[in-house]
């Protein structure tokens, strides 16, 4: 049985990876609204799977090598075209993840100004996941938009 997905403007409560992995990239620049848990996990899951094997493939490859004093050392064009696609794959993601965490502290009923506890060393990293993993809250609606603007 599959979930019917909701319009973009709604989170997707109980998404699979597929649609959570496409509604982020959907929502690419978007800080309004909100994101389910399940949207938010799952795509935490899928870059960090995607960025790791993008990092390790230029060693695993021989097109970096680290040397026995620890320096890395690019080995040819191999090394410099995994690197590089490592860092579009890195600089491509961090409008989305930053997105994407906003629109979930919104559907905890959380202003997206709470990502700027993330600068504080070791704490602001534990107090968003503890942020992020928190249920739903019926407040939060208040940051969709609305859309009969006039």
């Amino acid at each position: 049985m599959t979930a019917v997905a909701p319009p973009l403007d709604q989170p997707f409560y109980g998404a699979p990876l597929g649609a959570a992995i496409r509604r982020v990239f959907a929502k690419y620049a978007t800080f309004h609204g909100r994101a389910s848990r399940s949207e938010y996990w799952w795509w935490v899951l899928f870059a960090a799977v995607v960025g790791t094997a993008l990092n390790a493939l230029p060693t695993l490859t021989d097109g970096i090598r680290i040397e026995a004093d620890g320096s890395m050392t690019v080995t040819g064009p191999l090394g410099v075209i995994l690197g590089g696609i490592w860092l579009v794959w890195a600089i491509g993601t961090i409008i989305p993840t930053l997105a994407v965490l906003v629109r979930r502290l919104h559907d905890t009923d959380r202003s997206g100004l709470w990502i700027l506890i993330g600068l504080i060393p070791l704490i602001g990293p534990i107090v968003l996941i503890v942020l992020t993993v928190q249920e739903s809250r019926p407040g939060g609606t208040r940051f969709d938009r609305v859309h009969s603007r006039r």
